[in-house]
């Protein structure tokens, strides 16, 4: 099941499936290690969310944790 970053409770891991949005705004993402395949655990949900992504902490506010879809893990 895909569903959208956002939906992720305190201490879910999931997988990246998608980065939806401008070009620029990927690419900006990808830098900060948020694309599809890699790994990130939901520290806080909200706005601003927190995640931990390739052991470093990153912050997203507004609707940036809708354009980012991920499949949870399981178990």
């Amino acid at each position: 099941m895909v569903l959208p970053l956002e939906l992720l409770q305190s201490g879910d891991c999931a997988v990246i499936e998608d980065v939806q949005g401008e070009p620029c705004w990927i690419g900006r993402m990808a830098e900060m290690g948020i694309r599809s395949g890699c790994l990130l655990q939901m520290l806080q949900p909200g706005s601003p969310c927190l995640l931990r992504v390739g052991g470093c902490r990153l912050c997203l506010r507004g609707e940036d944790c809708m354009r980012i879809m991920v499949r949870p893990m399981v178990g």
